[in-house]
C-alpha cells in the first residue's frame, strides 16, 4: 500500500523546470516552491519577520502585517496591526477579511479617536457583516460559498499596549525574557475556540441544552455537529443563519433538524496586555504550525537564532516535523505539490513580530512611515488547474 502512494506521489512530482522560481515579489517577499518568506522588515515597534507555506490547492490562510497609521486620518493613533486568517471549505473568507478587517479598524479607530478593545470588536462585527451579506448576494448562484468561513487572529500594538483579539484556533505566542535565569518563557495570549478543548465543548454544551448531538465525536476528532472544529469564525452562515441551511447546499452540510439559532458565533475572545521590557516577541501562526510544534518549542527557536528568518525557519521547523511523521525525508516532502501536500500538513502562515522596548513604550501619536505586507502564496496562471489536486474535507480547518 505504501508504494502505491508513493508511486501516485510521484506522478504529482513536477519537472524542475517548472518548480516556482526564486522571484521577488511587491511586498518585499520571496517564493521558494510552496513556501512564500519576508525573513525580515521594520514596522513601528521594532522589526518582524513572515513566511506562509502552501498546502490546499488554493490557499486558504491568509495574513497581513500594518504598521503606521491605524486610523483614516494621520492624526493616529500609530502602531503595528497583525492579522493571521486561516480560512476553511475554500479561501473567499479568509481573502475577504484580508480585504476589509483592517479597513474597518481604521474606520472605529478614526471614530473614536483612539485604539480600544471597543474598536477591534466593532471591525470584527462589520466585518463578519460584509461578509454574511455577500453570501446573500452569491447564494443563488454559489450556495456553496455558505459553507466556507475562517478563524481571524489579529493583533495590535499601540501605545505601549498589545490586543489580542482571537476566532478559532490560531494562536498568539509571546516569548518573555526571565532576568534571574536568562531563559525566554512561552506565554500564550489567545484563548482557542476548538472543540477538541473541553471547556469549548462545555461552553457549547450549556449555549445548547436541548441538543445533544450539539458537539460529536467523529473519527476520533471532535466536531460541532460533526461538520466543523472551531466554534468561533467569520463565515459559515450555514451554521449561523436558517436560510443558508437548505437546498442547494450540499446534503453534507444539511442539518437534520431546522436551525433555531446561531451555533456558532463570530464574538472574539480580546486581552489586553501591557508591553513590559522584558517582552522579547510575539509569534503569530495558524494551527498548522501548532500542530507540530508546542508554545515553547516554537519560542526558542525564535530565541536561539538571529531575527532574520525567525518565521521561515519555525515553518521550516514544522515541515521537518510533518515529514518525520510520515517516516519520510523533508527533501522529499518539497517535491509534493499542492493539493497533494495537504495530505501531510496544513497550510502554515507564521508572523514574528519582535519588540523594540524604546519603540514600544514611544506614544502612539509618534508618526512611523506606513508599511503594508500581505502573506503570499502560489500565483496560479488563469485557468490552470493544479495537478492532482485533491479536495480536503470543506468545513474543517
Amino acid at each position: 500500500m505504501l508504494s502505491g502512494l508513493m508511486n501516485f506521489l510521484r506522478a504529482c512530482f513536477r519537472p524542475k523546470s517548472d518548480q516556482y522560481s526564486h522571484t521577488s515579489l511587491d511586498t518585499g517577499g520571496r517564493q521558494d516552491g510552496l513556501l512564500w518568506y519576508k525573513d525580515t522588515g521594520q514596522h513601528v515597534n521594532g522589526e518582524f519577520s513572515m513566511a506562509v507555506v502552501q498546502a490546499n490547492n488554493l490557499l486558504e490562510d491568509q495574513s497581513q502585517l500594518e504598521s503606521g497609521c491605524l486610523s483614516l486620518n494621520e492624526l493616529g493613533p500609530y502602531g503595528t496591526f497583525v492579522g493571521v486568517y486561516d480560512g476553511h471549505g475554500g479561501p473567499e473568507t479568509s481573502r475577504f477579511i484580508n480585504e476589509h478587517l483592517f479597513q474597518h479598524l481604521k474606520r472605529f479607530t478614526s471614530e473614536q479617536q483612539t485604539m480600544s478593545v471597543d474598536v477591534i470588536r466593532k471591525a470584527y462585527q462589520a466585518t463578519e457583516e460584509g461578509f454574511l451579506s455577500l453570501v446573500t448576494k452569491q447564494w443563488p448562484m454559489k450556495p456553496q460559498i455558505a459553507a466556507v468561513g475562517s478563524c481571524c487572529l489579529v493583533g495590535v500594538i499601540c501605545g505601549g499596549t498589545l490586543y489580542v483579539a482571537n476566532l478559532g484556533d490560531s494562536r498568539a505566542v509571546l516569548g518573555r525574557a526571565v532576568k534571574a535565569t536568562g531563559e525566554v518563557l512561552a506565554i500564550q495570549l489567545s484563548a482557542e475556540h476548538n472543540v477538541c478543548i473541553e471547556s469549548v465543548r462545555q461552553e457549547l454544551q450549556s449555549l445548547h441544552p436541548d441538543d445533544s448531538q450539539i458537539v460529536v465525536l467523529k473519527h476520533n476528532v471532535w466536531r460541532v455537529k460533526g461538520l466543523i472544529q472551531v466554534s468561533r469564525s467569520i463565515g459559515d452562515v450555514y451554521l449561523k443563519k436558517a436560510e443558508f441551511n437548505r437546498e442547494p447546499l450540499y446534503s453534507k452540510f444539511r442539518l437534520r433538524e431546522p436551525l433555531k439559532r446561531p451555533i456558532l458565533s463570530a464574538d472574539p475572545s480580546i486581552s489586553v496586555h501591557q508591553l513590559q521590557p522584558h517582552d522579547q516577541f510575539v509569534i503569530f501562526a495558524s494551527d498548522g504550525l501548532w500542530e507540530h510544534l508546542s508554545n515553547q518549542e516554537a519560542v526558542d527557536i525564535v530565541q536561539n537564532h538571529p531575527r532574520s528568518g525567525s518565521a521561515r525557519r519555525l515553518v521550516k521547523t514544522a515541515l521537518k516535523e510533518a515529514a518525520n511523521k510520515r517516516e519520510m525525508r523533508y527533501s522529499d516532502l518539497k517535491k509534493i505539490d499542492r493539493g497533494v501536500r495537504r495530505h501531510f500538513h496544513d497550510d502554515i502562515t507564521v508572523i514574528v513580530v519582535f519588540l523594540d522596548s524604546n519603540l514600544v513604550s514611544g506614544a502612539s501619536s509618534v508618526k512611523g512611515p506606513n508599511l503594508s505586507v500581505k502573506g503570499g502564496g502560489v500565483s496560479l496562471r488563469p485557468n490552470i488547474l493544479a495537478p492532482c489536486a485533491t479536495p480536503t474535507e470543506a468545513g474543517s480547518t
